[in-house]
């Protein structure tokens, strides 16, 4: 049987680690693994999931299975941070998952179910995850204009213009905040182009939200999310708590269905269930139990999110340091746009061939499509990379 298998493709950015941990170099940078790191290169355990953690250590009295789809408790409070009251709770679905990808699993999934000859449109760029899951269930897909590669910025006229291609019940996947690879975001009016574009062509978002409060803040990074779900009869969410709280291994995440009334709803519910029975039974609960204590205990929550607006602050710095300092050896602003970007990515816009001479001549590891890990720089690294992306050409 297992001689029958065949090699799979190693992931880009696993094997690039793999390159990184090889070399010798003492002053190499990794700005490749998509994990947010402090100016010490630590991912730490915040101080908020430190706390709730003993409290839990006290009070939890039970390892016995929570419900198909999770505690209800977490689910309420993920509702509460990424959709606020903009919708009515009798039109939302919910199901606990195995972090965010298991949320976008069980939300592809569930569009196979109800529509599997609906077209899913992509970001070009996106995350690879996307796609890749989206080849396994072999479902169509197609792809939309998004970054241009010469001012990398967004390419609204183009994704617009594309996206009048989508047909009735297709659904249209959009990074909620912190666009991973590139960095750029959709602004206010755009998204309220992109909700009206999607209700005159009857088509479903499916937003995939990794990163809120990595960029403008949590009420801010949620705005395109909530305008999409106080608008559109019918949505998907797939949300992550790895990144704005930092429990990357609890494998922490959520799947949000709007549906057009409560029946519908109640029948989304009961498939998501059904999903996740399928695929894992019961999803683990360490994780979510420490986000529901700390959304819902007024003193976690407030030093999580002064500990979590640090985060943002920080790195929001690191973009404005990068940008300034290739101001200064450039005399040009071309490089604005590295202060523009938000979240943990940015891509420079350099050829693989000036990756990988960055790389060579410079000890600074990033994705061949030259997307780098912000959160991977500090202030002593910084004209290191600007100085190599000089050299290189960039």
């Amino acid at each position: 049987m297992f001689g029958a298998l065949k090699p799979q493709p190693a992931d880009k950015i696993l094997k690039l680690m793999q390159a990184f941990r090889e070399d010798p170099r003492g002053d190499k940078i990794d700005l490749g693994v998509g994990v947010y790191r402090n100016a010490e290169g630590v991912t730490p355990v915040m101080r908020a999931v430190k706390e709730a953690e003993k409290q839990l250590w006290e009070l939890e009295t039970t390892k016995a299975y929570t419900g198909l789809v999770g505690d209800p408790g977490y689910q309420q409070a993920m509702a509460d941070l990424v959709i606020a009251d903009t919708v009515d709770r009798d039109r939302v679905a919910a199901a606990h998952t195995p972090g965010g990808t298991g949320a976008i699993r069980q939300s592809l999934e569930l569009i196979r179910m109800a529509a599997p000859k609906a077209t899913v449109w992509l970001s070009a760029p996106t995350w690879p995850n996307h796609p890749s899951i989206l080849k396994y269930l072999k479902m169509p897909m197609a792809e939309y204009r998004y970054f241009d590669k010469t001012s990398c910025t967004v390419d609204f006229e183009g994704m617009m213009a594309d996206l009048e291609k989508v047909k009735p019940g297709d659904v249209v996947l959009l990074h909620g905040c912190c666009h991973n690879p590139t960095g750029a975001n959709l602004r206010g009016p755009e998204w309220e182009q992109v909700a009206d574009l999607l209700l005159e062509k009857d088509a479903i978002p499916f937003v995939d939200i990794a990163y809120q409060g990595f960029g403008d803040g949590l009420r801010d990074d949620a705005a395109g999310v909530r305008l999409l779900a106080s608008r559109m009869p019918e949505m998907l969410i797939a949300a992550s708590c790895s990144k704005n709280f930092g429990i990357y291994r609890e494998r922490t995440g959520i799947v949000l269905a709007i549906a057009p009334d409560a029946k519908t709803r109640d029948v989304t519910q009961g498939n998501l269930a059904y999903l996740n029975r399928q695929n894992f039974s019961f999803p683990p609960d360490h994780g979510a139990r420490l986000v529901t204590m700390i959304l819902t205990n007024e003193a976690l929550r407030r030093e999580w999110k002064d500990e979590l607006e640090k985060v943002r602050r920080g790195m929001l710095e690191l973009r404005m340091q990068l940008a300034e300092a290739l101001r200064d050896m450039t005399g040009s602003d071309r490089f604005g746009f590295i202060a523009d970007h938000r979240g943990m990515f940015s891509m420079l816009g350099a050829t693989p061939e000036q990756v990988e001479k960055m790389r060579a001549d410079s000890g600074i590891y990033m994705v061949g499509d030259s997307r780098i890990n912000i959160a991977g720089l500090n202030s002593n690294t910084v004209p290191k990379l600007a100085e190599a992306m000089v050299k290189a050409g960039v």
